[in-house]
């Protein structure tokens, strides 16, 4: 009872730490020469020793890396872990199927586990070894089993408070990017202005004067400091967005005759834009904010696409529950979205390990959706590239999503 007592009394604000504390309450409750408090890993289906006590038997477990043990590769750690059921022997080396290491390297005769449960669900196990023969009773297996139940609380407690402490460093983080972003938009739209009319001065000049080299450079300057004004345009939506003031302003509009407007825009003799669909589909919507969108869309599939190959729009529309939707699909050739992101793909500041950018289109295209009563979905299976789909009801965004 006083080891449960304990156990209760345990800070729960780091995992490993509790854990580890937890062991060494047991390795002296049993008197075992170690105790193990396994987590399974499911990225790499293994059962690592997240709580292991401080002794030399604990110790030389961790220079030998078997706190760590693939459940593939058998043992009775990952047996107890598959199975759910207690383990008890008092001569493991005479165990059929038990790790060679855990026998001749450690020295391992008696070995008592069972499965540890975290709010219902089998999340590892919890052992206790000795070099002894024939030293765990059922007594000692039953004590084990009860304190496991502990031990799953104790690691649920630990887990909420690091998955508070994750979001709130999170949260942290993003409210300062936030504001850094926005007043960086701020100070950098002062300065776009009298460049944009440094540039129209030039052209001018160069147009009275017939420089048509020069005019042809002009007009590429010209078009990197529209991106660059897109750019910030979008930096200053993420602060609209959060304090309630993105609108929109819904009015008939082409989406065919945008996308082409978009693909003449955005592709490059590297990187083609193809536009495929009906002669017109139109619908009720903001145009500018559904350029806005799409040229997020089809930025970030030029992206990813490698050089030679080509973005496509395709325009189609359908009818579902009386209603009909218009669809454009952004398709790249790329190496497709990593499976990890996917779940967060259209989160602010989001980005992959090689993709440069800040990670706000995509979470400024979804908004843009959601503003239209719109859904903006991604498939992307594992190395076949991604096609993002925008859906619009042709009618036009519900009233409640037209006051932003």
């Amino acid at each position: 009872m006083a080891t449960l007592e304990r156990l209760l009394e345990l800070p729960a604000a780091d995992l490993r730490q509790s854990l580890n504390q937890a062991s060494e309450l047991l390795g002296s409750a049993l008197d075992a020469e170690k105790v193990d408090i396994f987590l399974f890993d499911p990225s790499r289906k293994t059962l690592c020793a997240v709580g292991t006590s401080n002794t030399p038997m604990g110790r030389l477990q961790q220079a030998l890396g078997l706190d760590t043990q693939s459940v593939s590769n058998g043992g009775s750690i990952a047996d107890v872990f598959t199975t759910g059921n207690p383990y008890i022997t008092g001569h493991a080396d005479r165990e059929p199927g038990e790790l060679p290491g855990v026998i001749h390297e450690l020295g391992v005769r008696s070995h008592i586990a069972v499965a540890l449960v975290v709010e219902g669900e089998r999340r590892g196990v919890v052992s206790a070894q000795s070099a002894r023969p024939g030293f765990f009773t059922e007594a000692d297996l039953r004590f084990l089993s009860a304190v496991s139940h502990w031990i799953g609380s104790l690691t649920h407690r630990a887990e909420l408070v690091e998955q508070v402490t994750t979001a709130a460093v999170a949260q942290g983080r993003r409210q300062a990017a936030e504001e850094l972003i926005t007043v960086l938009a701020h100070d950098l739209r002062n300065y776009l202005g009298p460049l944009m009319n440094r540039l129209d001065l030039l052209h001018r000049r160069a147009e009275l004067d017939g420089r048509d080299d020069d005019l042809r450079d002009l007009a590429r300057a010209g078009d990197s400091v529209d991106r660059l004004g897109q750019l910030i345009s979008d930096l200053l939506d993420v602060g609209r967005l959060e304090q309630g003031l993105f609108e929109i302003v819904p009015a008939p509009v082409d989406l065919v005759a945008l996308a082409q407007d978009t693909a003449r825009a955005l592709g490059s003799p590297s990187v083609e834009v193809r536009v495929e669909g009906p002669p017109e589909l139109v619908v009720v919507a903001d145009k500018a904010r559904i350029r806005q969108a799409l040229d997020n869309l089809v930025s970030n599939a030029i992206k990813h696409s490698p050089r030679g190959k080509w973005v496509l729009i395709k325009l189609s529309s359908d009818l579902r529950e009386g209603k009909e939707r218009a669809h454009i699909d952004v398709v790249d050739h790329g190496s497709g979205v990593p499976p990890e992101l996917l779940p967060r793909i259209f989160d602010r500041f989001v980005t992959g390990a090689k993709t440069q950018g800040i990670g706000l289109g995509l979470y400024l295209a979804s908004r843009i959706a959601a503003a239209h009563g719109a859904a903006l979905t991604v498939n992307s299976p594992p190395g076949d590239g991604a096609t993002f789909r925008l859906s619009l009801p042709v009618s036009g965004p519900p009233d409640h999503a037209r006051d932003g």
